[in-house]
């Protein structure tokens, strides 16, 4: 047999040159430590990461306990910041305990993958985030994926189950579109069948609940015993890392079990110190949770979205690939650096510029925002 002399990463080439003629290709674009552009693209959604308090306690973290965490946190890894901090986070939103992890990410992946397993059905909302698609797929438990927010097929799914085990899964606020998951009717549903209810709490957590706790607290479900809730420090809280809120016995099972937590380095001291400061500011201005919802009303209404945006996202649907990201970069070429989300992100003829509001936004940046946005959006609609 002759031997074929080739690249085994020849395939790459071809891959690339469809994701390029399909709009798809993406890149990495460095941005300097201060921004000359507006930012209406990122998830710092309460202002809190350039905020000279959270700053001072990642630096504070940092000389007190060293640039990393050494290890994982069941060798080395685990300080007493690390547990000072999941107690407070955990007393905020009014959960029994909390754990944190290295992400946002790790921390879905833990808390799915060690709460299901074998002999388990995960119900799972079709828009969840890919942290919790890629955790369905390595819990080895039967998953059905239920249209968007369709608390019947839910229940339907429960009530036909064959297995003894059940959890369903749903983000509390989509990040894509920025809109509510009914808390409430899929509790009760859960209730009804026996299910573990997983939220994921990362676009919701500074934003909807009483200052800032959650869209849980909101729906008089913070605490509950059958409910497990994620948050992610990276967006409302300023820093980096994740955490799972919940019963003790919750925490002391992903201990165990979530190989996320016990395979990976603990969180590093200064991002803990960073998000715990963050934390303190939220709790003593409240404020900040309500602004950015009324910068949200106002951006959406610049944008002319229908609909009231229900958290910081605000969602402008302009359908190909190629028409979302010239607005964006127009955008961009004006001053103002907004989301572009095209598929896989979004499905298939919903690419779109995804624009955040931030607590901090002054009158000059929006004032900014309102011009560059309406010239450019009135372009790409026609």
């Amino acid at each position: 047999m002759t031997r074929v002399e080739a690249s085994p990463l020849a395939w790459l080439d071809d891959v690339e040159r469809e994701r390029r003629a399909a709009g798809l290709r993406r890149s990495l674009r460095p941005r300097p430590p201060v921004g000359a552009e507006l930012d209406l693209a990122s998830n710092d959604y309460l202002g809190l990461s350039q905020h000279p308090d959270v700053i001072e306690g990642g630096v504070e973290a940092l000389r007190t306990w060293g640039a990393g965490s050494s290890g994982s946190r069941l060798v080395t890894g685990n300080t007493e910041l690390h547990e000072a901090f999941e107690s407070a986070l955990a007393d905020f939103v009014g959960a029994e305990s909390a754990l944190v992890f290295s992400s946002g990410y790790t921390a879905n992946l833990g808390a799915v993958v060690a709460l299901s397993g074998p002999g388990t059905l995960l119900v799972s909302d079709a828009l969840t985030h890919a942290s919790l698609i890629d955790a369905c797929r390595l819990s080895r438990a039967r998953v059905a994926v239920t249209p968007h927010c369709d608390v019947a097929a839910v229940e339907r799914e429960l009530a036909s189950r064959e297995e003894q085990r059940a959890v369903v899964i749903t983000e509390s606020v989509f990040s894509a579109d920025g809109d509510l998951a009914p808390l409430r009717q899929l509790h009760d549903v859960c209730r009804r069948h026996g299910a573990l209810l997983i939220v994921d709490e990362a676009h919701g957590f500074g934003v909807r609940g009483a200052g800032g706790r959650g869209l849980l607290e909101e729906a008089g479900l913070a605490g509950a015993p059958d409910v497990v809730m994620t948050v992610t420090m990276s967006k409302a809280l300023g820093s980096q890392g994740g955490a799972v809120l919940g019963p003790v016995a919750v925490r002391d099972h992903l201990i165990d079990a979530a190989r996320p937590f016990i395979f990976d380095t603990g969180l590093a001291p200064a991002a803990v110190g960073g998000a715990w400061a963050a934390l303190r500011v939220l709790q003593a201005e409240p404020w900040r949770a309500r602004d950015v919802l009324a910068y949200a009303a106002e951006l959406a209404s610049v944008c002319d979205v229908a609909e009231k945006p229900e958290s910081a996202v605000v969602s402008v649907v302009l359908g190909e690939p190629e028409v979302a990201l010239a607005a964006a970069a127009a955008c961009l070429d004006s001053g103002v650096r907004v989301g572009c989300f095209r598929p896989p992100t979004v499905p298939a003829g919903t690419s779109r510029l995804r624009l955040t509001a931030r607590a901090s936004l002054s009158e000059d940046e929006m004032t900014l925002a309102r011009a560059v946005l309406s010239e450019v959006l009135s372009t790409a609609r026609t």
